[in-house]
C-alpha cells in the first residue's frame, strides 16, 4: 500500500509510517537492496522482521532515497548519505522512519498486556498509579518507547532504562513530555512527542 501517514513533528523533523499489508514476495520485488542488506535479510529467521526491514526501504523509496543511501556506523546507528539524521523502527504491522536536521530517536510499539509484567524492570511503576488497566498498558508502552528512543540517540553501552533514563510525569492526552538521561556524571535533557496509531504508539525523542 502507499505511505500510511506522514507526521510533521516540528519545523525540521518528519515521521513517515508504512502499514505493512504486502506479502514478503511483493516487498522483495518492490525494493532493490545492497549486497550487505540482502545478506542481512537472508539471515533473518522471522518473516515479520524481514517484512519490517523491507517496508523501511519502501519508505525510503517513497521519499526519493534508496537502500544504497542508508548506511550504519560501527555502533549500528543508521545514517543517510545526505547528512540528515534518521531513526528507524518497526513493530509487527508498522514500519517507520523519522528524518530530521538534528538528532532524533524513534520507537514504534504495539500495546500489549505483557508490558505490565515487565514494567518494574524498566520504569518507576508509581507512574501507573490510579490508572485503568488499559491506561496502564498504554502509558507503560509509551515509557518503554521513550527510553528506547533516547537510547537510539545516545547509543552508548551501559545505559540502564530504569536507572539512567527518567521521564517526567505526563498524561496520555498530553502527547508530549520531557525526559532526562543521567549517565556518566552528565545530565542531558530531551523533549518527547508521542501519539497512537491504531493499537500502536510512536514515540520520538529530541535532544534539548
Amino acid at each position: 500500500m502507499p505511505l500510511y501517514k506522514e507526521v510533521i513533528l516540528n519545523a525540521t523533523a518528519t515521521l513517515y509510517l508504512w502499514k505493512i499489508t504486502e506479502d514478503l514476495e511483493e516487498l522483495n520485488c518492490a525494493v532493490k537492496l545492497s549486497t550487505s542488506s540482502q545478506k542481512r535479510v537472508d539471515s533473518m529467521k522471522s518473516e515479520s522482521h524481514k517484512k519490517g526491514f523491507l517496508a523501511v526501504r519502501m519508505i525510503l523509496q517513497h521519499l526519493g532515497y534508496s537502500d544504497f543511501d542508508l548506511y550504519y556506523d560501527s555502533y549500528g546507528k543508521p545514517n543517510l548519505i545526505d547528512g540528515k539524521c534518521v531513526s528507524i523502527s518497526h513493530s509487527h504491522s508498522f514500519s517507520a522512519i523519522a528524518i530530521s536536521k538534528n538528532s532524533i530517536g524513534l520507537d514504534v510499539e504495539q500495546v500489549k498486556d505483557k508490558i505490565l509484567k515487565i514494567s518494574s524492570r524498566f520504569m518507576d511503576v508509581s507512574h501507573l498509579e490510579n490508572l485503568s488497566e488499559s491506561e496502564k498498558m498504554k502509558k507503560a508502552t509509551i515509557i518503554w518507547g521513550i527510553k528506547e528512543s533516547i537510547f537510539k540517540i545516545k547509543n552508548s553501552g551501559g545505559i540502564s532504562f530504569k536507572n539512567h533514563i527518567f521521564e517526567s510525569e505526563f498524561n496520555l492526552a498530553d502527547k508530549k513530555t520531557t525526559t532526562q538521561l543521567r549517565f556518566n556524571s552528565n545530565i542531558e535533557d530531551f523533549n518527547i512527542q508521542f501519539n497512537s496509531i491504531e493499537d500502536y504508539f510512536y514515540v520520538c525523542a529530541f535532544e534539548n
